[in-house]
């Protein structure tokens, strides 16, 4: 059984991997995972490579209406892989390395060390955001459709 923190590690894990399957960084952080998983058996390499990209496809091939459900099953499958791996371990030393590693392969992912992505009417922030606007203006993560700004119609005086 994992501990607490080790089970919000593999959870941000499986959030890393579908976040950066819609980014430029997909390529990277898709290597990197699967060589995290290969730490101890490089030849599982190949099909944990299949797995990711099975997972950028499915995104990529989601209705925008699905695509929050999609991107929740493809989470919980790799949050349950990174947890059936830390698991596995075989002593804790072993399970605490493994765990440095996916604390440093995260830090190098979009989600991870900060910083935004966006994509296809979304908006992927690590850490806070601060969204502004000034007088006259509008500020959105996201608009999906049309925005219009008008000044307000300023209101008739009336005569006394």
């Amino acid at each position: 059984m994992l501990t607490e923190a080790l089970a919000a590690l593999a959870a941000a894990g499986g959030a890393a991997v579908v976040q950066a399957a819609a980014t430029d960084a997909w390529t990277g952080t898709r290597e990197r995972v699967a060589g995290w998983f290969g730490r101890s058996d490089g030849s599982r390499e190949p099909g944990d490579l299949e797995l990711l990209d099975e997972t950028a496809r499915a995104l990529g091939r989601a209705a925008p209406h699905q695509l929050a459900e999609v991107a929740a099953h493809h989470e919980a499958l790799w949050r349950a892989r990174f947890e059936a791996a830390l698991t596995a371990a075989q002593d804790d030393a072993q399970r605490e390395r493994a765990a440095e590693d996916l604390r440093v392969l995260l830090a190098g992912t979009p989600s991870g060390g900060g910083g935004a992505s966006s994509g296809d009417g979304s908006l992927s922030v690590g850490g806070d955001a601060e969204i502004r606007s000034m007088p006259g203006s509008i500020a959105a993560g996201v608009i999906n459709g049309g925005a219009v700004v008008n000044s307000p119609i300023p209101p008739e005086r009336t005569q006394g």
